[in-house]
């Protein structure tokens, strides 16, 4: 991928309807070559699809957080699934440093997402956590 394709994608990030020759035209590249590229890139399987964000997609967690998550002993396996089984949990990350786990959670309310917080801290395992709201998103693809 080169400096052209990184352009165009981060162009069709920005929206992803643009047309060719919008795009053509941004990039100071003909019609065919945007079509060829994004046609090439799809083959190769950089780009994988089109979506659509929806404004209630947005909105579904007016409440989001990250909670850091310190796991005792060998029980990342078993908290992960304890994880992925509740309906608060968009996303689990494993990392290094002071903390084993990131799990991202959206509810509709403080209160829910204190209950979540709370089922959580009960896992069998769970040493220590800490817990950041989220505020607003600058930047999100």
């Amino acid at each position: 991928m080169d400096e052209t394709d990184e352009r165009l994608i981060a162009a069709l990030r920005h929206d992803a309807r643009a047309s060719l020759s919008d795009l053509a035209l941004q990039l100071g590249l003909s019609r065919t070559t945007v079509r060829t590229r994004i046609e090439r890139l799809q083959a190769r399987g950089d780009i994988l699809g089109f979506s659509v964000v929806l404004k209630a997609d947005v909105m579904r967690d007016p409440v989001r957080g990250l909670m850091l998550i310190g796991i005792e002993g060998r029980g990342a396996n078993r908290i992960t699934r304890q994880l992925q089984g509740l309906p608060e949990v968009r996303a689990i990350h494993s990392t290094n440093g002071r903390w084993d786990l990131i799990v991202e959670l959206g509810t509709e309310t403080l209160e829910a997402l204190d209950k979540a917080l709370a089922k959580i801290r009960n896992f069998d395992g769970v040493q220590t956590s800490e817990t950041n709201l989220l505020l607003s998103t600058k930047k999100e693809t």
